[in-house]
């Protein structure tokens, strides 16, 4: 399905980064995985070789684009072309808006909107110069159009990436390169646990959101970004497909 291509991951060292890097692999392509914790990601690349896929681990920061051009020179440098990418790398907490401090608010916009705008950016001119076209995915949050209390940092970040996925969609469609999102809901994993459900009490509660009853698991995320990302959804850019168990579409305030 993927034979042949190299798809960079970022925030490729746990979770539903990990999950998409390894569901790749999976299906034949190359993974370049990249985050600021090296450990993780040659986890990563071993469970990668594991399943004998092929996969390097590149250290970035996607806050710096300086580091970003380096990181795709290195994936072209080692597998010639590069021809996805994967926008997953991201920070979050909870915090009121009123009580949320300026260096708060510009971690997670930095990574969310910032990060993401520059892989694009540096992806999208090797895909240019390679004259090869390819596909582009940013993992965001429902949360992203209709807003959620606690999350404003994260979800204006995140409604920024889905305009900018639509806005370069139009840009980047003669140049066969397709952008698109995927929202995904409660997921089971550590890092998002820790960072939005610390203890039983929040998880119920955010499971209790859930019409599906149920979080998703990351593989699930990971089968759904495989669709995006292939030649069967090659007709769709600018596109934002929503895995949450019905989550937002529950959200209610009348009645039971």
């Amino acid at each position: 399905m993927f034979t042949d291509r190299t798809f960079i991951v970022t925030g490729g060292g746990s979770g539903i980064g990990r999950a998409i890097a390894l569901a790749l692999g999976a299906a034949g392509a190359c993974v370049v995985v990249t985050g600021r914790t090296p450990e993780k990601l040659d986890e990563t690349v071993a469970l990668l070789g594991e399943q004998g896929a092929d996969g390097i681990a590149v250290p970035t920061d996607v806050r710096d684009p300086g580091a970003v051009d380096a990181l795709v020179e290195a994936a072209v440098h080692h597998y010639g072309a590069v021809h996805g990418l994967v926008n997953n790398a991201a920070g979050n907490f909870v915090a009121p808006g009123i009580d949320l401090s300026p260096n708060g608010w510009k971690a997670v916009v930095d990574i969310v909107l910032n990060g993401s705008f520059y892989c694009t950016r540096a992806v999208a001119r090797q895909m240019r110069n390679q004259g090869t076209g390819g596909s582009i995915l940013s993992v965001i949050a429902s949360y992203a159009w209709h807003g959620h209390p606690g999350t404003v940092h994260s979800a204006a970040a995140k409604a920024g990436v889905l305009a900018m996925t639509r806005t370069l969609a139009v840009e980047l469609a003669p140049l066969g390169i397709r952008l698109n999102c995927i929202a995904p809901g409660p997921t089971e994993t550590k890092g998002a646990g820790a960072a939005l459900w610390a203890d039983d009490t929040a998880r119920a509660h955010v499971l209790s959101s859930v019409p599906a009853g149920r979080f998703a698991d990351p593989t699930e995320v990971a089968d759904a970004s495989l669709f995006v990302l292939g030649d069967r959804a090659s007709y769709m850019t600018g596109e934002c497909l929503t895995l949450d168990g019905g989550q937002w579409l529950g959200k209610q305030v009348y009645g039971q």
